[in-house]
């Protein structure tokens, strides 16, 4: 069992205020396999005094200084890819060979990737008599959720750094280790004290302290929408800057003219990744009244092949739920679309031969209707939600029809109607038949999935102030 006893502040690992801990299960055996510290306001006040004294030399170092201690960190990731891809198969219950990819493989280019804008990203230009600086908006409270434990991570604190600014890193108390394997690295490259620091804590007693800090400029919270309000309502007591990326309830609109087969495959695939734990993943499919028996088949086909098991066994392909509460969260909503009329056509319930772990089949509800809780509440597991419609613009109705706007995807064998179709719907990010995800592409929602942006110089700009410095101009002579 991994136990870290201390906190990352101030450039070194420092004991909590209170003995108190956290316990990390692995969701495939329900064994404890580490614990952290279970930070308390001290230890947070600590953490931001911390950043706040090492802003002004971090701020006014040389972007290509701080791009070459990004580097650093990336190096030393990099070499430990193998113990982070475990670490997080364990603490997360993600299948190992995806961990590795998505979870281990995602964040370390993302992190190359603020390398690159840190050393290109114009900090400064001129426009007539003014010279526009960009430069560090100040402390930055990093928030981050438990189902892409370093990636999340990474695409916080990443963009934070190259910015200029010091960050207050508070992990979910879910999934914390890998962050510690994080600190671990900052702390072997020897990072300037107070830059980056680490503490585990949970939200309502270290997230609601940093989120509300009078020294915190900038807050970066990723979680549901309903933790984003209250971070949102703390931030602006102190009129903080706040990025929000918050939950979702994704559609992926099949038009009567798409490949049926690849559009249903894709919907599907991108609805079970991390067991359907992921904000944008696609959990309504909308597909023509005329298709929709053809679609179930080949929903329930592809579906099946998502047999649960072990996350260590390189086929598998559908590891537990993170926690006993999000299993019985899952469980819950599928009663309740039982219960609400929808057609279940697969799963429904936990899968036998498991008798340990918080597992969950694959689960397909048809003939779903938009008044449904499963068609407008996000579950946050492997809930597929199909529904049809008559004309396109019954479909883009459909999609727009939740609370959330995070992202969708649109599948047309015409290019010109996918994008019309793409251009209405009301989310921050669509795919169009099935395209691959884009690292430099901003990430973020419309309405109550949030604002701001992540990734590429989009997320850099988040941590970002402007500043207009006027010269003064020769003066005229009147002789």
């Amino acid at each position: 069992m991994l136990k870290r006893a201390d906190l990352y502040i101030n450039g070194q690992w420092s004991p909590p205020s209170v003995d108190d801990v956290f316990k990390v299960v692995n969701p495939a055996t329900e064994e404890v396999v580490g614990t952290v510290p279970a930070a308390r306001e001290a230890d947070a006040d600590a953490a931001v005094a911390a950043a706040q004294a090492a802003f002004e030399r971090w701020s006014t170092t040389p972007a290509y200084e701080r791009a070459a201690w990004l580097e650093k960190i990336h190096v030393e990731l990099e070499k430990r890819m193998a113990e982070m891809t475990d670490l997080i198969t364990r603490e997360l219950g993600m299948p190992r060979k995806l961990t590795g990819m998505i979870q281990v493989g995602l964040p370390l280019s993302i992190l190359a990737s603020y390398v690159n804008h840190a050393r290109s990203y114009a900090f400064e230009e001129r426009i007539g008599h003014s010279l526009v600086v960009k430069e560090a908006a100040g402390v930055v409270a990093a928030i981050t959720p438990w189902n892409y434990p370093l990636l999340q991570v990474i695409a916080k604190v990443a963009p934070a750094l190259a910015a200029g600014c010091t960050v207050v890193l508070k992990p979910s108390e879910v999934t914390p280790l890998s962050a510690f394997l994080l600190a671990d690295v900052v702390h072997q490259i020897g990072l300037p004290a107070g830059v980056f620091n680490l503490v585990s804590g949970s939200g309502a007693v270290v997230g609601e302290r940093i989120a509300s800090h009078d020294e915190v400029d900038v807050v970066s919270f990723t979680g549901s929408t309903a933790a984003g309000k209250r971070v949102a309502e703390l931030a602006a007591r102190g009129v903080k800057r706040v990025a929000l990326e918050l939950g979702g309830k994704s559609p992926s609109v099949i038009l009567d003219d798409a490949d049926l087969k690849e559009a249903v495959k894709g919907t599907v695939k991108a609805c079970f990744v991390n067991s359907g734990q992921t904000c944008n993943a696609w959990t309504r499919m909308l597909v023509h009244e005329s298709r929709y028996e053809e679609a179930v088949q080949i929903a329930v086909e592809t579906a099946k092949k998502f047999v649960p098991g072990d996350p260590l066994d390189e086929k598998t392909r559908l590891g537990p739920l993170v926690s006993k509460r999000q299993y019985d969260r899952v469980i819950d909503y599928i009663r309740r679309g039982i219960q609400e009329g929808a057609s279940l056509l697969l799963g429904g319930e936990a899968p036998a031969g498991l008798q340990r772990g918080f597992f969950v089949q694959p689960t397909l509800f048809g003939r779903v209707t938009p008044d449904m809780t499963i068609a407008r509440e996000e579950i946050f597991g492997p809930v597929l939600s199909i529904m049809t419609y008559e004309t396109e613009n019954e479909a883009v109705a459909l999609a727009n029809a939740t609370p959330y706007g995070l992202a969708g995807g649109v599948w047309s064998n015409d290019a010109e109607r996918a994008m019309s179709v793409a251009r209405r719907l009301r989310c921050g990010q669509v795919d169009i038949n099935g395209a691959p995800y884009n690292n430099e592409a901003p990430f973020g929602g419309y309405r109550q999935s949030g604002y701001g942006r992540e990734m590429g110089k989009y997320g850099l700009e988040e941590f970002l102030e402007i500043k207009a410095i006027q010269l003064p101009q020769g003066r005229r002579r009147t002789d």
